[in-house]
């Protein structure tokens, strides 16, 4: 098994390194900077679960699809920014030659619909995402921090296809120590993750808060209650569910136990706020307005937070 992590920030760098701890051939795509800090530095798993550090003849790392040897990777893992997925998918299509003939692109980012880009130009069958929550961190360029762990990282199809050959890929970051699973039901769970991330990304980063902070402001829990209620009449409206009945069911969980198991997270929106960086924000709350006005469903509170995270970031460079 040969694999490519495109995205070499906090998450690809993780589960490079877990892959790696179990003996499997993984290459990296970077940017010049992160890939020569790991050329020469080699990369590093710490924070939760055990430690992994490798010296950079354990694995490759490439700056461009041009250095790319052909007919090489059995899988495509992407955890780049959800920013660049247009242009990946794109690459990815001319640079057929560097994949092999049953190859599988495995989508590893925040929000909902990002296999839509990938969509365009390759197989339902040959496109697959996961839902992950595990929280990762770069304390620097070549390292992984694991800050918080809740639940299982899940591998699906959003198209109904088999996933019985994703199995391998979660055993072996399973063995590594971050807990991996198949799902059937992986859209039910990118949903809850859309809830979780959706009320608590843009505010905590709006007002410079953990996400614990949220919960002891009558202001920031209303504003909180508003966004799920309207994520929860967008599902209601769509051929889409997920795993509480209703907003109510919901928050009871979010504010029981979500939250307080991660009540001094800030979240890599904030981080990417902090670094003058474009945000994730369309495949977010911006997704949420999308399917609102597709279904007719009132998301003003969403258009709201929307507007002021576009509002910070407009002055970003792309």
């Amino acid at each position: 098994m040969k694999i490519l992590i495109i995205g070499s920030g906090s998450v690809g760098i993780g589960l490079g390194a877990s892959l790696l701890s179990q003996k499997t051939e993984v290459s990296f795509l970077a940017r010049k900077n992160t890939a020569s800090e790991m050329k020469k530095n080699g990369i590093k798993r710490v924070g939760l679960f055990e430690h992994y550090s490798f010296s950079p003849d354990e694995f490759k790392v490439y700056e461009s699809y041009d250095e790319l040897p052909d007919e090489e990777f059995d899988f495509i893992i992407v955890s780049s920014k959800t920013t660049a997925n247009r242009n990946i998918a794109e690459m990815l299509n001319s640079y057929r030659n560097i994949l092999k003939d049953d190859f599988t692109i495995l989508i590893v980012q925040n929000g909902f619909g990002n296999d839509e880009e990938y969509l365009k130009y390759f197989k339902t069958n040959q496109v697959y995402c996961a839902r992950i929550i595990t929280g990762f961190t770069r304390p620097e360029p070549n390292i992984s921090e694991v800050t918080v762990y809740t639940e299982p990282m899940l591998l699906g199809s959003l198209q109904n296809e088999d996933i019985s050959h994703l199995q391998p890929i979660a055993d072996k970051i399973t063995a590594s120590g971050i807990k991996c699973e198949l799902s059937e039901e992986v859209d039910k769970y990118l949903w809850a993750k859309m809830l979780y991330n959706c009320a608590l990304n843009p505010l905590g980063t709006i007002l410079d808060v953990t996400y614990g902070k949220l919960t002891e402001n009558q202001y920031s829990i209303e504003v909180m209650d508003n966004i799920i209620d309207e994520l929860f009449n967008v599902i209601n409206a769509s051929p889409y569910t997920t795993l509480w009945d209703n907003a109510d069911d919901y928050k009871k969980v979010f504010y029981g136990k979500l939250v307080p198991d991660t009540y001094n997270h800030y979240s890599s929106m904030h981080q990417d706020i902090k670094r003058k960086i474009k945000t994730e924000i369309d495949t977010l709350n911006g997704k949420v307005i999308d399917l609102g006005e597709k279904y007719g469903v009132d998301v003003k509170t969403n258009k709201i937070i929307y507007d002021l995270i576009k509002a910070i970031e407009s002055d970003f460079s792309d």
